[in-house]
Formats: structure tokens, sequence, C-alpha cells
């Protein structure tokens, strides 16, 4: 018998809090009274293997079953429906800038605050270039066993990023046998088709387990135009142009602008995605006490986003009397109606057009992610084991923007065609490209990181768990804008290169203590050494404590911290169009351009975290766990909230005007927002689920309160708006599953968003209470064959208008924009 199976004796407890770490399905690991050989598990948050997972921090299990009969189709749908989801995140409906990337956003803290794991292991930043985040596109649902969502600061355990909690992605292992699946969508209106298939094998190979599988996707693109509560977009760019705010009146001159273009009709609401991904892990205990582990993913993306025609704004240059117009500058048949009462002509005017003659605009993304990780465990005779793992990350991607606009080239063509630019009639496509006007944008981008490991943990005869170990981990990335953009000749924001890297050495401690029989006392400490900063030192502590059999007391305090990415540290600037309210009214559009800027000299944040809570089996099959959590983050790096300094500024406050470089008369066009570390967030709130098993039913309630969210002295809780996103206070997911006979199964599921208030060029607006219904069932055909069937927002319920919301006037990633939506996929084993 080896080491592995035979490796303790001793009686374990039954674990009757296993549902303390759930909300969505339960985890149970049984171990009868007396029970000699107790197989230990790995408990996200931990380093040290254990025979319960009565830990002091909540966890989260989300099962590959209950993935399945939901009809999810990626991690970031997976995550994003969470009670803890809040704030802002990117997804399928993010067409505006998301380059095509998923994540999550755990508490509202930011996507760059919650750490994703695959196997216990980090994985690679990925998107389109120096991201701060895991693109969860790259995770290919068909080889997920199970998500776990650790909701609570991990930095102690895992480093950096794990302020937050931790996602971590269980991969399938030990499979046997080929299972094929296909899955389909769409919606009543009959569009965002999308579909996709997996093959998955398993055998038992050279002694060990092999597993090998294939995923394919496509998602369906939808129109913004085509859902009925989207309201016709008003911009001030229109087609036949405009010049100083007047439109051509075919005669030469101009007159009042009273028209606007409609850019919704052009828009995605959800934005197509092609992806493959192949993987494979293979296990295999090499000696009696030695286990090797292998996993190898590769996920190739291509996505899209479409927005409509390029709105070009061009200062053009006036010739003054006397002046001889040589092509640098307007004549004075077109711009003597703007002279003043004195007749002075200005020295330069505005002129904006929609260029609906180049097409809309197309952002494609090809981006390659690559993924190995290899892993030795040992099991010594003293009933401990050592570790030691290699894991390799890379993200190479291509994206492009079709239709661009060059500004510079647009300029000079308006000199030399002043009658045909000014007529308001359309420009023949032929000509922009003759001219060099159209063009296609190119970038490309890169992550990649490397981790060594090392660690050993046990547990003694007094039942005192410990674990020790080293890391060191090298990350870089970079990004390399078109050379059109760098040089500020797009019409699109001028953004610079990124690149840069750094390495981290870490070396970290836990331990488990049973005090008594009911009381244990947990603690971990690791110290981080970065080559950009210096060092960083971490602790947690917890306890659990039993009252009776079936109820139990826990509590954490930790610290934590997140050290700056390459994009923060070494990004230059990058132009965004934020959707802002002028307070002086001088821009004509919501959409206003902000400077980004990032700085080398960042240093890390800092946060303090605590939880507490009860775990109670009030009865047989009912469950219920509440727990207290607040986090608070100082240094936090972030860039001030631009529309509350334009507030500021425009109420007298002159450092206000500074800080984002803008004039008290309201001068916004070198308007910047720099990264800092003065930031600071304060958020708290409460975590509640109860379950209960009665026959053929069991039902879920997964509820959380949010007490508090302040981000720099304002206050977020019950807010919405386009930039900081949702901040609902009370979400909830209820879960109702029935066994109606041994092969069939009905799932209903129902998820509460609290309505929210926010402001719109000061007048206050408020949202409904909102209710998604959803409904599936699962039939067992025979022992091979499964198919599943069932329905997204049964009830068709539309998204909550948010006037200052990011598109399509609501918020697409706190609101369902999709609409009902009817999905069905099969599976065959064999």
């Amino acid at each position: 018998m080896s080491l592995r199976t035979a490796r303790k004796n001793m009686v374990t407890r039954a674990v009757m809090f296993a549902l303390a770490a759930t909300s969505v399905t339960s985890v149970q690991v049984f171990a009868e009274e007396g029970a000699e050989n107790v197989e230990r598990i790995a408990v996200t948050g931990s380093r040290i293997n254990r025979t319960d997972i009565e830990t002091a921090s909540p966890v989260t299990v989300i099962s590959a079953d209950f993935i399945a009969q939901s009809g999810f189709t990626s991690v970031q749908e997976i995550l994003a429906m969470q009670p803890a989801a809040a704030g802002m995140s990117l997804g399928a409906t993010s067409n505006n800038g998301s380059g095509g990337s998923a994540t999550v956003n755990l508490r509202g803290m930011g996507t760059q605050r919650t750490l994703v794991l695959m196997n216990g292991r980090r994985m690679v930043a990925s998107g389109t270039g120096a991201d701060s985040s895991v693109d969860l596109n790259t995770i290919p649902v068909s080889m997920i066993q199970s998500i776990e969502i650790l909701k609570d600061g991990a930095s102690a355990v895992y480093g950096s990023d794990a302020i937050a909690g931790v996602v971590n992605i269980i991969t399938k292992k030990d499979f046997e046998g080929t299972e094929i699946t296909a899955d389909g969508s769409i919606t009543d209106k009959g569009d965002g088709e999308s579909g996709g298939f997996s093959i998955l094998h398993g055998r038992e190979v050279a002694g060990g387990n092999l597993v090998v599988g294939v995923q394919y996707s496509n998602r369906g693109e939808i129109i913004q135009s085509d859902r009925d509560f989207v309201p016709a977009g008003e911009s001030s760019f229109v087609p036949g142009g405009s010049l100083g705010g007047m439109v051509p009146d075919g005669n030469g001159g101009f007159v009042p602008r009273e028209e606007s273009y409609d850019y919704t009709d052009d828009s995605y609401a959800q934005t197509p995605n092609e992806l493959l991904s192949l993987f494979t892990s293979f296990n295999s205990e090499i000696a009696d006490d030695t286990e090797l582990s292998i996993d190898l993913m590769y996920t190739r993306r291509e996505s899209n986003q479409q927005m409509a025609p390029q709105p070009a704004s061009i200062d053009l240059a006036v010739c003054q009397p006397g002046e001889a117009n040589i092509g640098n500058c307007i004549d004075e048949k077109y711009t003597a109606q703007f002279a003043d009462e004195d007749g002075n002509l200005p020295g330069e005017l505005e002129y904006r057009r929609r260029m609906t003659d180049a097409g809309p605009r197309i952002y494609g993304q090809e981006t390659d992610t690559y993924r190995v990780s290899v892993g030795l465990t040992g099991y010594l005779s003293n009933d401990s084991q050592w570790d030691m793992s290699a894991t390799y990350g890379r993200n190479d991607s291509k994206d492009s923007v079709g239709n661009s606009i060059h500004a510079g080239n647009m300029e000079q063509s308006i000199y030399n065609h002043q009658d045909d630019w000014f007529s308001g009639d359309p420009m023949d496509t032929d000509f922009l490209a003759s001219e060099g006007i159209m063009y296609t944008e190119e970038n490309e981008g890169g992550n990649e990181q490397f981790t060594l490991a090392a660690g050993f943990s046990g547990i003694n005869d007094s039942d005192i768990g410990y674990a020790i170990g080293v890391e060191s981990r090298f990350e870089s990335g970079y990004y390399t804008p078109d050379q059109v953009t760098q040089d500020g000749e797009s019409t699109a924001a001028q953004q610079d290169p990124t690149e840069g890297n750094y390495s981290v050495q870490s070396l970290y401690g836990e331990v488990s203590i049973p005090v008594t029989d009911s009381w244990t006392v947990e603690a971990a400490t690791r110290y981080d050494n970065y080559s950009t900063f210096g060092g960083a030192a971490t602790w947690k502590l917890g306890t659990t404590y039993t009252i009776t059999d079936g109820l139990m007391l826990r509590a954490v305090a930790a610290t934590g911290f997140r050290a700056p990415s390459v994009s923060e540290l070494y990004s230059g600037n990058s132009g965004s169009f934020d959707y802002l309210s002028d307070p002086w009214g001088n821009e004509q559009d919501a959409q206003i351009k902000v400077n980004y800027v990032g700085d080398a000299d960042l240093q890390p944040e800092e946060s303090e975290s605590f939880t507490a809570g009860v775990v109670w089996e009030v009865t047989e099959g009912l469950s219920t766990t509440m727990d207290y959590w607040s986090f608070d983050i100082t240094n936090a790096i972030s860039r001030v909230n631009v529309q509350a300094e334009m507030n500021k500024c425009f109420a007298g406050d002159q450092v206000a005007c500074d800080t984002i470089n803008i004039t008290q008369g309201g001068d916004l066009d070198n308007m910047t927002s720099t990264l800092t570390n003065i930031g600071e967030q304060n958020t708290s709130g409460i975590d509640w689920n109860v379950s209960y098993t009665a026959g053929i039913f069991k039902v879920m309630l997964d509820t959380t309160y949010l007490i508090e969210f302040v981000e720099d002295n304002i206050s977020y809780e019950g807010t919405i708006d386009g930039n900081m996103g949702g901040y609902s206070q009370l979400k909830s997911n209820l879960t109702i599953s029935a066994d109606i006979t041994e092969d069939w199964n009905v799932l209903y599921t129902a998820n509460y968003i609290q309505g929210m208030e926010g402001v719109d060029y000061g007048d206050v607006f408020t949202t409904d209470d909102v209710i998604y219904h959803n409904i599936s069932t699962a039939y067992h055909i025979n022992d091979a064959w499964q198919v599943t069937g069932g329905i997204k927002n049964l009830f068709d319920t539309e998204p909550e208008e948010v006037p200052n919301g990011n598109d399509m006037n609501t918020v697409p990633n706190i609101y369902d924009v999709i609409g009902r939506t009817f999905f069905v996929n099969t599976s065959y084993k064999f």
C-alpha cells in the first residue's frame, strides 16, 4: 500500500459544515466514525491539505453540473451572477473598449484585486497586452470540475492581487472514457445565435490518468438598435459634417445644427467571440511516495466589437483678411458668418464629421494564450509532504481597428477640397482611401509569467497542520499601438506604448492549531520582495469554534497588498472617451476625452480585512451561514473621480482643477487622470446563505447586503453610473432544484438586484428592483446520454434606464441587455 493512501491513522469528524463554504452547490467529504484511511483535500485559501473543510474563511463552490444545467458557456457569465460581484467588469455585452476580454470584480473592489488561479496556481494576465487581469475567456468551461470562490483577503497565502478574494478553477482529473458535448442558444428575437462543442477523453496511461480535450465555441452578435429599450443615439457628430457647431445649408453657408446621429444602428449589444481551446492533464504516481502532475492549455480567441463610424474632430485654421490660402486655412467664403461684431474672424474653427462614408469601426482581436504547469508531490513517512512546481504562461495578441481615420491627412484634404467637405454631401470611399484618410489601425501586445514554487506541509500527531514554502515569479508585458496612434495623427485618442517587467521572490508559512477539540486557530504570514519597490509582509489570523455538533463560529483578520502591474507602472499617455457630464455645458457630447497616465514610482496598495460569522445546521436538511465582512484599502492605486473633480473645479476649487489639468473656465482639452497612491477604499457588508433539502427538493438562497462602499471619500453604496458600475445594496440568488425522477431534474433560479440611485447633470434618478427568472431541465435518456434545455430571463425583463450609463442608456454588466434566451446542450459519454 502506498504512503499516499495510508499516511495517517486517525478518526475524522464527519464534515457537518460543508455548506459553510458553499452557496451554489454543496461540497461534502464523508468519513465514518472509526475510519482510518482518510484522504486529505486542498482547500482554496490554505496551503495545508486538510481532513475537513471547516476553515475560518468562507468559500463558495460552483459545480460542473450546475454550470451545465444553467446554460453557462463562459466563466465570466458564471461569476457575474454571484451576489458578491459588483462594480464594473467586462463581458459579452462590453462593446466599447473591452478588447474582447472578460473579467470578474468581487466586492466591486476592482478586477485587478481578484486573484485568479487554476488548480491553486496563478494564471497569466491576458487580453490585448500589458494587462493587469486574467481574461476569463481563456479558460474553457468543458475542462472545469468546479469553481471555488474565496470571499476573503488572501495575500498572506497567495501574495499580491488577492485583496478582494480568490477565484480558483479546478480542472477535471481522473477522468475515464470519452464525452462529447454540444450546445446552442438563440434569443427570442432570433439573433445572437451561439453554439459550440467539446470532446473530452481520459484513459489510464503509463500508470497514470491522461485527460485530453478540445472545446470550440462561437458567440453571435446582437445590434443595439434591435432592442426596443435602446433609445436612439444622439451625437453631435453628423454625417454631413459641421463647422463651428453649424451644418452646411447646401448653398455654401452654414445653419444651426438641428439633427443628431443615431449610433445604435452600428453598435453591438452582444459582441461576437470565437474560441478554440486545447487542454490536457496527466497525473501519475511515479513512485509509491511521489506524484507527477502536468497541465497544458492553449486558447485561441478571435473576437470583434463594432461601433459607429469614427467621430472625427479637426481644428481648422481660418484664413485671415489679406492672407492667401496656400492650403493651410479655410477660405473666407466659408468663415465670414463666424466673424464677431467687429468683423474679426476666429483663429480656428472645429470641424466635426461622422465618417459614415468610411463605414463602422470594426475592432478585432486575435489572442493566443499558453499555459503549462508541472508539479511533483512527495509523501513522507511522518505524514508530511513536499511539493515543487514550475508554471509558465504566455499571452500574445494582435488587435486592429478597421476604418480608422488619419486626422492629419483629413485636415490637409479639407484644406485642399473645401467645396467637397463643406457641401454636406457624402464623400466617396475611394476618394477617402486615395487621400490616405482611411486606414486600419494595427496594434500588438503580450504578457508573460514564469513561476517556480516549492513547499513542505503536514499534520503532526497533535493534529497541528503546518506549511512553509518559497516562490519566485517573473512578470512582463508590453503593448505597442499603431504608429499613427502613437503620433497622435488618428482621430481616435493618442496612445503611447507600454513595456516593462518585474520579478518577485516570496517566503511563506502557515499553521493550524487545534487548541481544544472545539477551538482551532489558524495563522499565516508571507514576505514578498519585488524588484520594483522592495519588500512587503502580510499576515492572517483566523479561528473556528464549534459550540455544538451543529453550530460553529468563525473569524479571520488579515492584511494584504497589491503590487502595481506592468501597465500601471510603465504605461504612457492613453486617451479614453469617458461618459461625463460637463458642468460648464461646453462639450457637445457626453463622451469627453481623458488622458490616462501611469507612474513608474507607484507603491503597493495595502489592505486590512476582517470576516466573522456563524455556521449553523439548524436541523437535518436545513443549514445557514452568516458572515460579516470588511475591507479597508490604503495607498490604493487609482485615478481620481474625474466627474467629482470637474464638479469641484466648477464650484471654484482650483486644486481640483489642477488635479485633472483643466481650467475654472471649463477648458477640458488636456484633462488628465494620473495613477497615484492617494486612493482609498472602505467597504463592508453581510453574506447570508440558507440551504434546505426536503424530499426531491433542494433550495438555496444566497444573499449579499452591502453596508458601505466608500472610495476616496465618496460613498457608492446603493448607486449606479456608467464609470463606477453598480453597487446595489442587496443582491440575492434563489436556486430551487427538484429531482422529479431518478433521470429527470428541474432547476429554477432567480437573480435579484435592488434598485439604485444615480445623478445625471445634477438630476437624481432611481432604478427599480429587478428579478431575472431562469428555468431549465436535464434528462438522462440513458446512462450515457443527457439532454439539457432551458430559458434565461424567462419573462424577458428589460434593463433599467441609467441616463449616465456607459452604453445603451444602461450599464450592461449589471443588467441583462440581451433578453429572453433559449439554450440546449447535450452530452454523450462512452
